[in-house]
This record gives C-alpha cells, sequence and structure tokens, in this order.
C-alpha cells in the first residue's frame, strides 16, 4: 500500500489503484482511481518534524496543512513553508477548496511578529505568505500583509517574500499597501478559466482578478508578479491558453499549473485527470507566451518550489 498523507487530509491509495480520501473536517471518504503520477511518500523525516513543532509552538498556520497540500512532505523536508496568516476561517467558500469558511471571530494583530520570528529561527532564505479571504475586515487584511513583510524583511533581511493575496475585493488602496511593502513577488491566483470562474468562485471576479496583476505591476514595475491554475475543473485546453495569454496582458511574469484534487464530496467533482504529456504542452506553450518560467505539473501548486521559480525570473526576466 502506497500512503499520501498530509496533516488535515489522510489519502490513500489501495492496492487497487482507488484514491480514498479522508477529511479530517468531515470525516466523508471519496474513492476515485488514482494515476500512477500522483503517488508521494508519507510524509516523514527530521526537517518535517522540526517544522511542524515550530508551527505548532508559535500557533501559527500553514497553507500547506489547511489546504492539503501534497507537496507537504517534499517542502517541508527541505525546510520550506507557505505560512497563512489572518487566521483559519475564509469568508468566502470556494468550491474547490479546503479552508474551513465561516466568520472569523478575531484579528491577531502580533501574528507577523510571531511568523518573523518563526522564519528567522528557520533561517529560511524565501517564505510564502498568503491568507485566507477577510472580507469582514475593511482594509481585507492588507495591513497585516503589509506588517508581516516588512517585519520579516527587517529580523531576517537574507530572506526573500513572496505573498499570495486574495483580491481585496479590488480595492486599489489595500494593493497599494502590499505593494509599498516591496514583497520580491506578488501572486494573485485566476485559479481557473473563465468559463468556469464563477461556478467555483462564486464570490470572485476573473477580470478584477486580472486587473489586480495589472495594478500591481504598474506600481512597482520592478516587481514580479505570479498567478497560478487548476485543471480538471472541466474546462478545455484551449481555454487553458486564452487564460494563460489573458494573464501575460497583464504582466504576469511566472505561472503555476496542477491538477486538482477533489478535498471531499461535498466540493466541486474533478471532471478529469490531465496526463504528464498535457502539463509539458502547458509549459511550452506559457513559455513561447513569454512566462519567465511556467511550473506545470500534476502535483504542482502555486507556492511548490517558489524560491527556484523566483530565481528564474531574474534570470529570465518576462519578455515585454
Amino acid at each position: 500500500m502506497i500512503k499520501l498523507a498530509t496533516l488535515l487530509l489522510v489519502q490513500i491509495a489501495n492496492g487497487d489503484g482507488y484514491l480514498v480520501v479522508d477529511s479530517g473536517n468531515t470525516g466523508r471518504k471519496v474513492e476515485r482511481r488514482l494515476p500512477e503520477w500522483f503517488k508521494v511518500p508519507m510524509p516523514a523525516g527530521e526537517n518535517f518534524s522540526d517544522l511542524k513543532k515550530r508551527v505548532r509552538g508559535a500557533s501559527l498556520h500553514t497553507v500547506c496543512e489547511e489546504a492539503a497540500c501534497p507537496n507537504i512532505g517534499d517542502c517541508w523536508d527541505r525546510r520550506t513553508a507557505s505560512f497563512m496568516i489572518l487566521g483559519d476561517t475564509c469568508t468566502r467558500a470556494c468550491s474547490y477548496c479546503n479552508v474551513k469558511t465561516g466568520r472569523p471571530t478575531e484579528t491577531d494583530w502580533a501574528e507577523p511578529f510571531r511568523l518573523a520570528r518563526t522564519i528567522k529561527g528557520m533561517e529560511l532564505k524565501y517564505a510564502v505568505i498568503t491568507s485566507v479571504d477577510r472580507d469582514d475586515m475593511e482594509d481585507g487584511g492588507s495591513t497585516i500583509f503589509a506588517m508581516t513583510i516588512k517585519t520579516v524583511h527587517k529580523s531576517t533581511p537574507g530572506c526573500k517574500v513572496e505573498v499570495l493575496i486574495p483580491d481585496f475585493g479590488g480595492d486599489r488602496e489595500s494593493l497599494q499597501r502590499v505593494m509599498d511593502a516591496r514583497p520580491e513577488v506578488l501572486n494573485h491566483n485566476i485559479e481557473t478559466v473563465r468559463r468556469v470562474f464563477r461556478k467555483v468562485r462564486p464570490a470572485g471576479d476573473y477580470d478584477l482578478s486580472l486587473e489586480l496583476l495589472k495594478r500591481a505591476k504598474e506600481m512597482r514595475p520592478e516587481g514580479v508578479t505570479k498567478s497560478g491554475m487548476m485543471v480538471g475543473l472541466g474546462e478545455t485546453m484551449d481555454e487553458v491558453f486564452e487564460t494563460m495569454e489573458d494573464l501575460r496582458a497583464n504582466g504576469c511574469d511566472l505561472l503555476t499549473v496542477g491538477q486538482y484534487l477533489r478535498p471531499s464530496k461535498r466540493h466541486h467533482p474533478i471532471i478529469r485527470f490531465y496526463d504528464p504529456a498535457e502539463f509539458t504542452r502547458i509549459r511550452e506553450a506559457g513559455e513561447a507566451m513569454g512566462f519567465s518560467h511556467v511550473a506545470s505539473g500534476p502535483l504542482v501548486r502555486s507556492s511548490y518550489h517558489a524560491d527556484e521559480q523566483h530565481e528564474a525570473s531574474l534570470n529570465n526576466p518576462a519578455m515585454s
């Protein structure tokens, strides 16, 4: 038996080649035949255990756990992690996402300082910081994002910071606040193609997400912008290419493309699995469009090997 696991979502591929998903939040199970290329080792090792203890000790959240990322073992063993600020409860309910939804009960203004101490203690060279959506806050959480970026840069000057931000409801001032904090990479995921977007992100807006990326590049032309999308939600390959072209037209430098995996029965179904050759085709198309770097593969997620993507953007600037 080959085991695949995260801390909140345990995925087991049994001897018959089926994926059994046991959601830590709901207890529900879903069976789905798992292609061979999705089998990954059980998270383990000294680095994994050490990072887990540090995150727990600082009362922090990671998107690696909350979103049930299949790469948690690989990334944590490399001593890289994606931290999630502004709590663990999202005010939106995207149909693909495993993060819990509801009404957040508080705002933790000490969180940026705890996170900065943790990053310094881990001696990280690259940190990815994301958040839940906080539509309950007037600034969408942008002030805490800016505080976190500045605090990490001050406490660990050699650490580069990538932020994966929500859309802030399209508020320009909130985006400007984050850009003024000077993150090395500004990431905002488009997630899917235009036709499917409203089905899976009912509280979002496709064109608003594109506009955010465009504004970020205008606010800081020398900065690096990034986006990510999932496949397997019902889109066509032509629609994938169209979305990639939309991203490039709005100044996006880096792109990640990965297979959607359904966390539970209450989430959007997997329409189909893309094979490795199709992901290669997507990567090659993106490179031809002028992206600095395209990470495209079944298990690719927006923060997977993010440090390597950033390095690629410095060595190979996106075509204008």
